[in-house]
Parts: structure tokens; C-alpha cells; sequence
């Protein structure tokens, strides 16, 4: 990533001045001279000069957080761009749309919300489906080999079979579809934080999560379906937004018509949310852990499509279990304590998840041989703890089915209603309730969603004002020990995630104490050859484009041209013989289309790209495909001020200006990369001796400067 040369027909290589700082030049330098005018040694000096005036900041590269843990493989990020692109194909675009075109677009939001919701109950159903009948079937065979004293060989039928399953599931995993391990919550979080990694909402991780889950759940791990479907439900969102998957020809030129991250966000929200909705029937609070739980941005517009959403799997749900009730879907349808509870499940959970990275980073073969030890040691444990305990018989008045295996959710809320029994006159069953929503509130840190959630479920308004009050209280006392699940499982795979509070250690340092380089601009019209070289030796996604004299009169930004945008033009092969303005008219050149975003996690590479010698001698005029209008920063401004500016808007590029007008045009970019704690820490470690202990309480956070 070295300086360039900016003269309009050289590319340049690595210049070994450039880590010179950038000199203050007044407007009667050389620097702005003609270069005409000056013989041989004055063009090279001009050249030389021009690359320290464009090199700005350090020389060291951010390479922190460029991977992440995406299911159980380590793969390479990338951020997604919410900002809204302005060149001259885009405006020509925009003033070419008309009211039908705008009623389309409308409808069509309104229709992919319907197929999202209808898509994610069947996949519900699907998988409960699924469960009770694998499950069930388990069950059966090893519950009347039990009946018939043959003890033996019913555990050997209850071991082999969840080993089976959960070998199943864990090939498919490894072999077939990284992404679709664990409960997905995570990377949907990341996703809707702005980061996008390979994979993670492709037909075949869809595919693998519901087969995988069916599977996972049947052979009795201590695993349940809410977190995969919500992965389930934001993957047939992701497909359904990109128009299908093309890897697969399973495509659709109609619904091909969100070209950009942001419609795709908001529909991927949705998909969040309706994964909720399927797995315990509730819509409202399907929203609602949309809303608290993974989405980092929200609007009035979104909550109406998010509903609407939920609402569809709630009906679809109803009536495809109203099918089943006529017996053609097989065995289908037959307080502070928990905050501290819910604070040390997260703990060691933390801890037994860095062992099993550890154990991951091995290899293949320790995956599944982690998985036989888990499967092996659960199955022992569920067929042999009954033996210590005897049974009591099941109520004779229950409608039921008598609670049993899976159904321990609530134990610890039962505990504490047994313990004080004598002092109580409230039902053990309202203990478990309030149990279930203390453990629930401590661990994931959600209040509103989840009370909705349980009232839903439990159908009984009169239990509000304790799952209220038990929830507050929970998540009151764990957010004093550690952050919520989600969070520390963010943080573990190493997603860059931007939190929405500003740590107070930004408030000291302004954008140019973490802008790092060096930095690669683009001519306004750039030598094929050059920018071929800079795409093939970098691995930036935007690039400033600054023009020079004659085009200008002074060297000025003219906007941000994204990588993107570069393959296209270099796939299209539209140059021009010479350095001088294009006189074609770029919007019959290229349709909008050419430049939509590709599905999740995909993207095209200069690789793939072949040029003869005459094409890299030749130019292209980037002008009309570059955003003139990106979003900007002086250089003084605090980190804590961008560090706002760049979530709440959504950015992926954020240019720093100088503030003397004779320095550098552009001085850096900042990237979400560039706000991490372990970047900013690594370049000023004198932070460590003044770190804040933060304690959180709701969304606010209290601080205190430790000296």
C-alpha cells in the first residue's frame, strides 16, 4: 500500500520517501507549477513531491480484527455500507424512477416480509416437526425396552442413537457448512452491527442449520431451536433480499431489486425476528428481541414490516399445527439469585468456549472427536441421574404430557418455591416461571422482550408485575459482573462490533491519533496499469479520488470510488486511449444493476481479471463512478464525536480532512477497524494506566477514572 504517483499518466511503485510527512506548500510552489513547463529532473522532483504531499498519517497498517470465528472457521471480514452512493449513474438512475417505480418498490418490501414470515414458520414447523418425530421415536424404543427390564439394551439404544445424531450433525457442520455451527445469534448480531463475513447466510448454511438442528436437539444435547432459527430466519431473509442464490441457480430477476446493504439489513431484521416468533409463537416479542437484542440500527417504518413479519409466522404456525392435530405429522402434537445465576452461566460458559477454540483449533478430527466426548458423557448422564431420585407419579388431572427430560429450564425457580413453600402460599409452578425469566434476564440481559415472550407463552397478564420486577432486578445485578451472553460471544469470535456507547478513553484523542497508513489515492482519470497494481497489492475496499492540475486548479478531493465499482470497470474493459476526459456517457455505458451488491460474503476479485499489455496502458475516467459526496471529518475532531458519527449513520469509509487548506486534500480513512479498543490501545499504551471501570446499567454507563 504505498504513496502513489499522482501525475495523471505514470502508476507508481513503492516510494521509499514515503514515509516523509506531507510539507505545508504555499500556492506559489513548484508543486502546483505545470509540469509541462518543467524539463525531465523537474518531473521527476514534481512527481516526488506530489507523493509526500498526498501521504498523510502513519505509515503503520491497521491489521487488527481483519478475521473472525464465523461458526467454527476462521475466515476474513469485510464491513457493509449503509451509505447511500452518489455518482452520476446512481442520480441518473434515481431521476429516471417514477411514481410506479416507487409503488414497486414498496410492494415488493412489503411482499418479501410476507414470504420472509411464511418461509421461517415452515422452516419452524419443519424443524419441530423434525424433533418430535426423531426424538420421539428415540424415546419410544428405549422406554418400552425399560418397560421389559432390558435395561442394557435400552441405554445402548439411547446412546447409540444420540451418537449417530450428533456425529450428523457435527459432519455436516465441518465437512459441508462452517457457518452453520452454533446458535447463530452472534454473527446475525455482527451482521446487523455492519460486518459481513463469507457464508454465513448461503443456501447451504440454511440448509445444514435446519437438518443440523433437527438432529442436534433429537440426540438430547442441552441445546434448544430459538438461536438456530433466528439464524434460519435471517438466512432465507438474506437469500430472499439477493434475488436467490446463483451458486445454485436458484435465482429470480424480480425480486433482484435491493442492490444495497441497507434494504438488505432491514430485511435480514425481519428474519430475526420471525425466527423468534416460530420458535415460541410469539410475535410481538419476535419484534421485540429484534429490536433489544440484535439490531444495532431501528426506525418507526422498520417496526411496521417487523410486525407484519412475525405476524405472518404466527398465522402460518396455527394453521399448519391445526393440520397436525388430525394425526397426520407422525408424534408432532401430542430475582437476585438469577441475576448472579445468570452472570456466572455466562462466565463459565466464556471459559468452556475458550477451551473448545482451542480444542477447534487443532483440527478436523478434534471437532468430532469433542463432539462423541460431549454426546457420549450426555448421554450417560441423562440415562444414569434419573436412578439416583425415584420418580413420582404424574398428576392424574394433567392434559398434558408429564414434564420430564427437556423440560428443566425452570428447575431453579421450582427450587426456591419448594425451599419456601411453608412461608408461601404461591403455586411451585409460578416459581418456575419467574426461575425461568431470573436466569433468562441474568444471562442474555433482554427485560422486554423477554417478558413478552413468557406472557405470550403462559397466556396470564396477572404474572406481569412479578416478570417485571424479577427481570429488572436480574439484569440490575449481573450487568455489575459481566456483559450479557450475546456480547461475550461477539467478542469471543473477534467480530469487530461497535458497541452504542463511546468508551471514555476516546474522549482524549482526536481521528488523527488512530489514522494509520499509508494512504492510496486515484487520479480523477487513473492509468489502468495502476489501479490493476494497487487492487492486486492492497486489499482496500475505498479508495479518495483526488484531481490535479489541468483538471483542477489545485489538488482537491473529488469523492470515494469503492473496490467494487473498480472491478466493474476493469470487467467492462470501457477505456480511453489517453489522459483526457471521457466523452461518453457513462449511464448508457453501465445500468445500475452492474453495480449492485453482491449476495453475503461475496465478492468479485482482480484475480479473475485479464488485461493485455495494451489495455494497462490505457485509462479510465473515474468521475462519474465516484461518490462525490462521502462523509468527512477534520482531523481535530474527536474519536468519541466520529465514533458516533460512524455507527449512527452506518458507515464504512470515513474521510479525514486536514484543517490547514495547504496540507494533503484527504489526510485518511477511517474504518470500523480503526475504533477497536485493541487497535487504539496499541498505538497509545499510556491509555492502559488511566483505564475506566465501567458498570452498566441499562444503556447508560457510570465510570470511574482509575489512577
Amino acid at each position: 500500500m504505498a504513496p502513489r504517483d499522482q501525475s495523471c499518466g505514470d502508476g507508481g511503485e513503492v516510494d521509499p520517501e514515503g514515509g516523509i510527512e506531507a510539507p505545508l506548500l504555499s500556492s506559489g510552489s513548484s508543486f502546483f507549477q505545470d509540469p509541462a513547463h518543467e524539463d525531465g529532473d523537474g518531473d521527476e522532483e514534481a512527481r516526488r513531491r506530489r507523493r509526500r504531499f498526498l501521504l498523510a498519517g502513519r505509515s503503520q497498517s491497521n491489521t487488527t480484527s481483519q478475521v473472525a470465528l464465523v461458526g467454527v472457521g476462521v475466515c476474513p471480514i469485510e464491513s457493509l455500507d449503509y451509505e447511500l452512493i452518489e455518482n452520476e449513474v446512481f442520480k441518473q438512475d434515481w431521476r429516471a424512477r417514477g411514481r410506479g417505480h416507487i409503488l414497486r418498490y414498496v410492494a415488493l418490501k412489503w411482499a418479501l416480509c410476507f414470504l420472509v414470515g411464511v418461509l421461517s414458520a415452515a422452516a419452524g414447523f419443519v424443524a419441530n416437526l423434525g424433533v418430535e418425530n426423531v426424538a420421539g421415536a428415540k424415546f419410544v424404543v428405549t422406554s418400552n425396552l425399560m418397560l421389559a427390564g432390558r435395561y442394557g439394551t435400552a441405554f445402548a439404544v439411547f446412546l447409540v442413537s444420540n451418537f449417530a445424531l450428533t456425529m450428523l450433525a457435527t459432519v455436516l457442520t465441518v465437512y459441508v457448512a462452517p457457518a452453520a455451527a452454533g446458535s447463530g445469534i452472534p454473527e446475525v448480531k455482527a451482521y446487523l452491527n455492519g460486518v459481513d463475513a463469507p457464508d454465513i447466510f448461503s443456501l447451504k448454511t440454511l440448509v445444514v442449520k435446519i437438518v443440523g438442528c433437527i438432529a442436534a436437539v433429537s440426540s438430547s444435547l442441552h441445546v434448544g431451536k430459538a438461536g438456530p432459527l433466528v439464524h434460519t430466519g435471517a438466512c432465507i431473509a438474506s437469500i430472499l433480499g439477493q434475488g436467490g442464490s446463483s451458486k445454485y441457480h436458484l435465482t429470480c430477476k424480480w425480486l433482484r431489486y435491493f442492490k444495497n446493504d441497507r434494504d438488505r439489513r432491514d430485511l435480514v431484521t425481519c428474519g430475526a425476528g420471525a425466527g423468534i416468533a416460530a420458535a415460541f409463537r410469539a410475535p410481538v416479542g419476535g419484534v421485540l428481541f429484534a429490536l433489544e437484542a440484535v439490531s444495532s440500527w431501528w426506525r418507526s417504518a422498520l417496526l411496521w414490516r417487523a410486525f407484519f413479519t412475525t405476524a405472518m409466522v404466527a398465522v402460518v404456525l396455527r394453521a399448519l399445527i391445526d393440520f397436525c392435530k388430525s394425526d397426520k405429522c407422525g408424534l408432532f402434537g401430542k430475582g437476585v439469585l438469577g441475576g448472579v445465576l445468570g452472570s456466572l452461566h455466562n462466565f463459565f460458559l466464556d471459559k468452556v468456549l475458550r477451551l473448545y477454540n482451542f480444542i477447534n483449533e487443532k483440527g478436523q478430527k478434534y471437532k468430532l472427536l469433542l463432539a462423541a466426548v460431549v454426546t457420549i458423557c450426555t448421554s450417560c448422564c441423562l440415562f444414569g441421574l434419573p436412578w439416583i431420585a425415584s420418580c413420582k407419579p404424574c398428576p392424574s388431572d394433567t392434559e398434558e404430557a408429564c414434564p420430564s427430560i427437556g423440560r428443566s429450564g425452570a428447575t431453579y425457580g421450582r427450587l426456591v418455591g419448594m425451599l419456601i413453600g411453608s412461608q408461601s402460599t404461591l403455586d411451585h409452578g409460578l416459581f418456575a416461571v419467574l426461575g425461568s425469566a431470573a436466569l433468562l434476564g441474568g444471562s442474555m440481559r433482554m427485560t422486554v422482550s423477554v417478558c413478552v415472550v413468557i406472557l405470550e407463552l403462559t397466556n396470564n397478564l396477572l404474572m406481569l408485575p412479578l416478570v417485571m420486577l424479577v427481570l429488572l432486578i436480574s439484569k440490575t445485578v449481573a450487568d455489575a459482573f459481566n456483559a450479557n451472553i450475546y456480547d461475550l460471544l461477539v467478542k469471543l469470535k473477534g467480530f469487530p462490533y461497535l458497541e452504542g456507547h463511546v468508551e471514555p478513553y476516546m474522549r482524549q484523542l482526536s481521528v488523527s491519533d488512530v489514522v494509520t497508513g499509508p494512504l492510496q489515492a486515484f487520479n480523477g482519470i487513473e492509468k489502468v496499469g495502476h489501479i490493476v497494481h494497487v487492487l492486486r497489492t492492497t486489499g482496500h475496499n475505498g479508495f479518495p479520488v483526488v484531481d490535479e492540475p489541468p483538471f483542477s486548479d489545485s489538488p482537491v478531493l473529488f469523492g470515494l470510488v469503492l473496490r467494487a465499482h473498480l472491478l466493474v470497470l476493469l470487467r467492462k474493459k470501457d477505456f480511453i486511449p489517453n489522459c483526457s476526459a471521457s466523452a461518453l456517457d457513462a449511464s448508457k455505458q453501465f445500468l445500475p444493476h452492474d453495480f449492485a451488491k453482491p449476495g453475503s460474503g461475496k465478492h468479485d476479485r482482480i484475480e479473475e481479471i485479464q488485461f493485455s499489455a495494451e489495455e494497462l496502458e490505457m485509462f479510465v475516467d473515474l468521475h462519474p463512478f465516484t461518490n462525490t459526496s462521502p462523509y468527512t471529518v477534520v482531523e481535530t475532531m474527536s474519536l468519541a464525536k466520529a465514533h458516533v458519527l460512524f455507527r449512527e449513520v452506518g458507515l464504512r469509509h470515513l474521510l479525514v480532512l486536514p484543517k490547514s487548506s495547504k496540507r494533503a486534500p484527504v489526510v485518511g480513512i477511517l474504518t470500523r477497524h480503526d475504533f477497536m479498543p485493541e487497535h487504539i490501545l496499541g498505538l497509545h499504551p499510556f491509555l492502559f494506566k488511566t483505564r475506566w471501570k465501567k458498570v452498566r446499567f441499562g444503556k447508560s454507563a457510570f465510570t470511574n477514572l482509575v489512577f
